[in-house]
């Protein structure tokens, strides 16, 4: 297997975008998609704060928008998911489950995971009425119950989705208030079929041998514990950044996100970072696509130093 120039790890927005760029700039870059094409906009319902899309689009559209525009310029997308990475040799080796890959630069998009609960029950009834995507899941709950975990933007944005199939969603926030953005909380006020459970927190999710039933719900303020029945929980309350793969390769901030400057590098030369993978203030399309932007064109400055040849300044 040859020397690639540049591999993207990860399809989603940053990931697609530096691929844009790359391959605009005659890299021909390899992007290794990993476990879901897309990202976590594949498993977004609607997208109505991403520029030039004045009616709104879906999160699928929009993915599958991007993987061809990267296509168009050049850039080869793999099926396939990186395992391990050896950054103490140059060029780099990127494990995945097919074989093994070699590259003169990398650019680390592999974005963040929903974070789980950590209650008894939450594993047990994943795929049996615990969900982390109301666009996957959302029909199977068509006429019944169900309960919306978290208060963000995601959190709200999915419970007004999951309206259009259930008969009642509750929505159940560590706070008295939620932390979306107006015009989602405005949204989600309006909509009859979305009631609130506030100030408190999902303790344990109970089931059957058939899947949920119900959670078990504590108020932090006043300690009061009850049962709420439901068919289905969906879980949204932040992610976790995807870097167990680096295997401690590259720094780490306390919240396990990849340190990287203004110019997406690394740690290392020659291994750049771009999206929710090192991003942990404002996780959102448009930054994603920023940053991978800069990762794309950091990289092709680096192999045009390998290569000995010019790189034009952008002022």
């Amino acid at each position: 297997m040859g020397t690639e120039k540049l591999i993207i790890i990860g399809s989603g927005p940053a990931g697609f975008t530096a691929g844009i760029y790359a391959g605009r700039s005659n890299l021909s870059p390899l992007l290794i998609a990993g476990p879901s094409l897309g990202g976590q906009i594949a498993l977004t319902s609607e997208v109505d704060n991403y520029p030039g899309f004045p009616e709104g689009t879906t999160g699928p559209e929009l993915a599958q928008r991007m993987q061809k525009q990267a296509e168009r310029f050049g850039t080869r997308v793999v099926m396939d998911q990186v395992t391990g990475v050896d950054l103490s040799v140059h060029p780099f080796k990127v494990q995945t489950y097919s074989g093994t890959y070699q590259a003169l630069a990398l650019i680390v998009a592999t974005g963040a995971s929903p974070r789980k609960l950590g209650v008894p029950g939450e594993k047990q009834y994943t795929g049996r009425g615990v969900s982390y995507c109301a666009t996957c899941d959302g029909f199977f709950y068509t006429g019944r119950r169900v309960v919306v975990v978290g208060g963000g933007n995601t959190a709200v944005e999915e419970a007004i989705y999951l309206t259009k199939f259930a008969t009642e969603v509750y929505l159940i926030h560590r706070r008295n208030r939620l932390r979306a953005e107006s015009i989602m909380q405005e949204r989600a006020f309006r909509n009859e079929k979305i009631k609130f459970i506030w100030d408190s927190v999902v303790t344990e999710i109970l089931g059957s041998e058939t899947g949920v039933t119900g959670v078990h719900v504590k108020n932090i303020q006043t300690g009061e514990e009850f049962a709420h029945p439901t068919d289905g929980v969906f879980i949204y309350i932040g992610t976790e950044p995807n870097t167990q793969f680096l295997g401690g390769q590259l720094e780490l901030n306390e919240r396990g996100y990849i340190v990287t400057d203004r110019q997406c590098h690394t740690s290392v030369p020659g291994v750049f970072a771009a999206g929710d993978v090192q991003e942990w203030v404002l996780q959102q399309i448009a930054t994603a696509v920023g940053s991978g932007a800069m990762a794309a064109m950091e990289a092709e400055k680096f192999i045009a130093a390998l290569e000995d040849r010019a790189y034009p300044e952008r002022f």
